[in-house]
């Protein structure tokens, strides 16, 4: 007797999907939706973050090419000063 309900107790068990399922699906459907909206916001705010860093790193850069290059102008033009300076000096004695 214990057999023949335990395979009627089986039968009665519903065969498909229950509200229990439905819910815990739902839930985890929710959960991974929350979580790749997260990681695709943060990985946005990253990606335009180093935007930002890498066009300062190229202003950084074109800044200190232009200070060279200006350093470089100051040496000629003090040079340029020195040399005119001498002359002038020796333009002085001779007369």
């Amino acid at each position: 007797m214990t057999v023949e309900m335990a395979e009627h107790i089986k039968r009665k068990e519903p065969n498909g999907i229950t509200f229990k399922m439905i819910m815990i699906i739902l839930i985890s459907v929710t959960i991974v939706l929350i979580l790749t909206s997260i990681k695709i916001y943060l990985s946005n705010q990253i990606y335009y973050e180093s935007k930002k860093v890498n066009n300062m790193q190229r202003e950084v850069s074109a800044l200190k090419a232009e200070n060279v290059l200006l350093q470089q102008h100051i040496e000629a033009l003090k040079f340029k000063n020195r040399v005119t300076d001498t002359i002038f000096s020796i333009d002085n004695t001779d007369n």
